[in-house]
């Protein structure tokens, strides 16, 4: 069958492959999509009744705990600000994560939404998680340090709409800032989940129990009954734990730098690893039970995995720039 000239005329001029880059979402894209996912679940989170009321800045005021001067005035300050604003300051706190949520699904504004995706992360990490307690010695990748909204920000500058061109891009996460940085970051990330996994508040016979045991309440009953055993299973058994949470970790850390078989397999392991804390130790973030301001660090934890996925090295063309994105040369 013929193609009529003028078809065929246009399909010259823009290649096919540059039809599929603007039409077809390629791996960092949907990542992407992914992040605007979560964003956008914590603004529908955040306006939940119970955050219009002075509950939301008892939560803020909690996070103080533990945390130098320096650190919890601040905080302290911000949430008694909050408890006389309730209403107003929450409702534009929630229509910001919204809004950043559908400014990252927009192609036009993924720049933009991005780059106010990390101001706004790390003001929260601050502000809302009193540094995903790093600075309070309780710090467990069990209940989410070292803060889920930090690794929003990680996220944002590794799935940057940019591409660095010429050079080799093993995974998706390497694009916009190179393989050695992208690789460096997860290096400080999983192995700052080892360390927190052997402060000496994890290693208690019990800590780890009555953290897990902790999250069953309020939950749906499978989910608790999930809960209940995990924390049956490492009762008494807090130093044993931590090693083997550790050392899981650890060996995520260096995977990336090993060949692609076992890149790969310590990708999987990571997803693995993220999976059981985002059910077992966080319960979803408590988003089942209500209350909850975002699903936590697991969830985020899997998306950044899946940023890492040993892909077929090729280098970007230097004549690229960003069409794979759909943005302007």
């Amino acid at each position: 069958m013929a193609v009529p000239r003028g078809r065929a005329a246009w399909r010259g001029s823009l290649g096919s492959g540059e039809v599929a880059a603007r039409t077809a979402p390629d791996a960092r894209r949907m990542l992407q999509l992914a992040l605007a996912g979560v964003w956008l679940l914590d603004g529908v989170l955040q306006y939940q009744s119970f955050m219009f009321t002075k509950a939301f800045g008892q939560m803020l005021a909690a996070t103080a705990a533990g945390n130098p001067g320096v650190i919890a005035s601040p905080i302290n300050w911000d949430a008694r600000l909050i408890e006389h604003h309730d209403v107003a300051l929450n409702a534009i706190f929630a229509t910001i994560q919204v809004l950043l949520g559908l400014g990252i699904a927009c192609r036009p504004t993924v720049r933009a939404a991005l780059g106010a995706s990390i101001a706004w992360a790390l003001a929260v990490w601050w502000f809302g998680e009193g540094l995903g307690g790093v600075l309070s010695g309780t710090a467990s990748p069990v209940n989410g340090a070292p803060g889920a909204v930090i690794i929003y920000a990680l996220l944002a500058v590794l799935l940057w709409p940019t591409d660095r061109r010429g050079l080799p891009v093993p995974f998706a996460a390497a694009r916009a800032v190179g393989a050695p940085a992208a690789r460096a970051l997860w290096l400080v990330l999983w192995l700052s989940l080892a360390y927190f996994a052997l402060l000496p508040a994890n290693r208690a016979p019990q800590a780890l129990n009555g953290m897990i045991a902790g999250m069953a309440s309020g939950e749906p009953g499978w989910l608790a009954a999930i809960d209940r055993n995990a924390a049956a299973l490492v009762a008494h058994q807090g130093l044993a734990a931590s090693v083997v949470l550790a050392i899981a970790l650890a060996a995520i850390a260096v995977g990336v730098y090993l060949p692609a078989p076992a890149a790969r397999a310590a990708v999987v392991l990571a997803i693995v690893v993220a999976a059981a804390i985002w059910v077992v130790g966080e319960a979803f973030g408590t988003i089942l039970a209500g209350g909850a301001t975002d699903p936590n660090s697991g969830l985020l934890l899997i998306v950044l995995a899946l940023a890492y996925w040993p892909a077929r090295t090729a280098a970007v063309p230097r004549t690229q720039g960003h069409a794979a994105e759909g943005m302007p040369k």
